[in-house]
């Protein structure tokens, strides 16, 4: 009777602890998602433990689902999730937040060149050319980070509407591009609805990777396999 009950109790647990990964995770993406984000952040800030929050928005990302459909962005979405993934560490935290949003965290990572470094290496990365099917799909990111050790009290809702105001500074700069937040504080937060690759093609910028997306011969193509990796992370920050 006892042992039955012990079995019982198991099943029980593991069967919650499976419960709380899937509330805490993307389903597209298989990254962890806001209330996930959220959660080890209050952890952090509760251990003092310093971090850095990027806010990543993806560029020309609306060109990918109007000119070739849903299906070709959840593809590039996840193709998105693989590069920040490869890009972080285990004690790192991952999330998307939004349809082409994502919030990295950073663990006792506070040096502004090493994050810069970073960040362009992922945008740089992001920028490849993704192939769907026919299509090659190319994309851009801009990003914004607020750092933990610049502010006496850190406030989870603070350092993302910060890094958010960076990001729209980036946006604002031309797009594919990193900044950090106490650079652009006097920035407004939003920036969704900045200009289109349409509207920047009028200003003679070029749109980038938006001019990217073409049609090639289906021979011409092999579609790379896209298995989600979702690393193993400890319910406590890492110490």
């Amino acid at each position: 009777m006892v042992a039955e009950s012990r079995n019982l109790n198991r099943r029980l647990d593991a069967a919650r602890k499976a419960a709380e990964r899937i509330a805490q995770t993307d389903a597209l993406t298989g990254l962890q998602n806001r209330r996930a984000m959220t959660q080890y952040v209050d952890q952090l800030i509760t251990g003092r433990v310093p971090f850095a929050c990027m806010h990543m928005d993806l560029d020309y990302f609306k060109s990918i689902n109007d000119t070739f459909g849903h299906a070709a962005g959840d593809y590039v979405l996840r193709a998105v999730a693989q590069v920040l993934n490869t890009e972080t560490r285990a004690e790192d935290c991952v999330a998307r937040i939004g349809g082409d949003e994502f919030v990295l965290i950073f663990v006792r990572v506070t040096d502004r060149v090493f994050l810069q470094r970073i960040a362009q290496r992922m945008i740089a990365r992001l920028e490849e050319p993704v192939q769907f099917d026919q299509h090659v799909c190319c994309i851009s990111a801009s990003a914004g980070t607020s750092i933990s050790i610049d502010y006496p009290n850190p406030d989870p809702d603070v350092m993302l509407s910060d890094a958010d105001r960076a990001l729209y500074a980036s946006k604002k700069a031309g797009r594919g591009q990193h900044r950090f937040a106490k650079d652009h504080q006097s920035e407004p937060p939003q920036h969704k609805g900045f200009n289109s690759p349409a509207e920047e093609k009028q200003k003679g910028r070029p749109p980038r990777a938006a001019l990217c997306c073409v049609i090639r011969p289906s021979y011409a193509v092999a579609k790379a396999p896209m298995t989600g990796r979702r690393r193993a992370r400890s319910s406590q920050p890492a110490g």
